[in-house]
């Protein structure tokens, strides 16, 4: 076994602490939140869907319509909230159902290029300028993600980083 304890996780000789009490709530069903709930639970997140669409989740796959189902789940301020679609009918109420709750972390998918349209619903639901603030976009780490697996692995990573009290990427010396 090898003195530094990462290394040793690396070669399977022992369990890598985990976020065994962190929440990952992927909001809409979509490509990218398939692949956020189960690389997310390869990662040690607890997860969960939130759909309000019954429709719209895929068969075998659990989901639940608001967070008012997840209340408990969310009591302990430890989850991270990505939503996955900027462009549903719905994304400014369960945005700021999200943030009425203790969430750790809430961030929106979306090019940075442009004002993410959360910012306009949000607003016009009267919610203050100071919770519309901690909606985080862009999310995850520049990687030229173009596939939704690539999205997610994306997204995790920003979120491990910032877990671990890092940045996240690479200081590349020229």
């Amino acid at each position: 076994m090898s003195a530094d304890p990462n290394c040793g996780v690396a070669h399977g000789d022992g369990p890598a602490d985990g976020p065994a009490d962190r929440l990952l709530v992927a909001v809409f069903a979509s490509p990218v939140s398939a692949f956020l709930l189960r690389y997310g639970a390869d990662l040690g997140f607890r997860t969960a869907l939130v759909e309000p669409d019954a429709a719209r989740v895929p068969a075998g796959q659990a989901a639940v319509r608001s967070f008012d189902d997840l209340a408990d789940e969310l009591a302990g301020g430890f989850a991270d909230v990505v939503v996955t679609d900027h462009h549903r009918d719905e994304l400014g109420e369960l945005l700021r159902d999200a943030l009425a709750r203790p969430a750790r972390w809430v961030g929106v998918m979306g090019n940075p290029r442009h004002e993410g349209p959360h910012v306009a619903a949000l607003t016009a639901l009267g919610v203050p300028a100071e919770e519309i603030a901690r909606v985080q976009r862009p999310i995850g780490l520049d990687i030229g993600s173009r596939a939704p697996a690539e999205i997610a692995v994306s997204t995790l990573a920003g979120l491990l980083a910032d877990r671990n009290g890092r940045t996240g990427g690479f200081a590349h010396a020229r």
